[in-house]
């Protein structure tokens, strides 16, 4: 069985400095190979050494300096990830031959309506799972976006659209703990499990909150009737928040404690013995 985290949201949620943390969390902390994927074809710069990287294959400058095409930033990241969807041989090659218990984490752009109400992330968590893959949708959102009622209200709707679009097991962060104040972090324990009153009830009363007072209650209720949309706060800064998510990633995929692991080697361990 192979494993992949498959991270999304919006863009400057932290998506590539989790990948960083997790990378090296899982290979100090518990010994088993983690390697990460860019898939992001804009990108130009991250904290890790991908063992693939879409920009290989094709690159959202490529498109935008294309005459015929004529594209803009974001048509050109759709059209890359179309020719990627077209070209799924380049990066089965890419990421290599089935070995067992594999585990990917494969870094996306940040163009939220990739997840929102298209269907290409779908239609690659379905070449996974064809590949052999038990996937994990990962979403960041950073923690400004849960200091308020309105905030949250469209991040989270933007989280269940996505869970919903990419149909498997999902679990949500809140991303960027180690910047928030004190303060803060106090009134984001109210988010972790809020209900349509509680979220409404914290919006400042202002003329324009109070005219759309009923929209904001309805999509509020969206979020409760669901019941989908639960966050659990990272701090990067802290080894014991990397692990407690560690292990809840490897219950939601089912990795158990027994499965053999890929363990680095180590050439002093050779010295040692000789």
């Amino acid at each position: 069985m192979r494993f992949a985290q498959v991270i999304v949201g919006p863009a400057g949620t932290g998506k590539s400095t989790y990948c960083h943390f997790m990378e090296k969390h899982s290979e100090l902390a518990t010994g088993r190979v983690v390697r990460v994927v860019n898939m992001d074809p804009a990108a130009e710069e991250f904290l890790y050494t991908p063992v693939a990287d879409i920009r290989d294959l094709i690159t959202v400058e490529d498109c935008m300096d294309n005459d015929e095409l004529q594209l803009g930033p974001n048509g050109a990241l759709i059209y890359c990830w179309n020719y990627l969807l077209n070209n799924l041989e380049w990066l089965h090659e890419a990421i290599g031959d089935e070995i067992q218990n594999d585990y990917l984490l494969f870094d996306l752009p940040g163009q939220i309506e990739l997840y929102t109400h298209m269907d290409l992330v779908k239609q690659f968590v379905d070449a996974l799972d064809n590949w052999g893959f038990r996937v994990i949708g990962v979403f960041t959102l950073d923690a400004n976006f849960l200091t308020d009622g309105t905030k949250y209200i469209a991040g989270s709707l933007a989280a269940l659209s996505t869970m919903i679009n990419m149909e498997v097991p999902h679990i949500n962060l809140i991303t960027k703990m180690d910047l928030v104040s004190k303060a803060d972090k106090k009134r984001l324990d109210d988010f972790l499990e809020p209900d349509a009153e509680d979220i409404v009830s914290s919006i400042p009363e202002t003329q324009w909150n109070k005219k759309f007072l009923q929209l904001t209650y309805g999509l509020a209720q969206v979020l409760d009737q669901y019941s989908l949309v639960k966050y659990f706060p990272l701090d990067i800064r802290k080894e014991s928040s990397l692990g407690a998510l560690y292990s809840m990633i490897d219950v939601v995929l089912g990795i158990s404690e027994d499965d053999d692991v890929r363990i680095p080697h180590d050439p002093e361990l050779d010295d040692e013995d000789e």
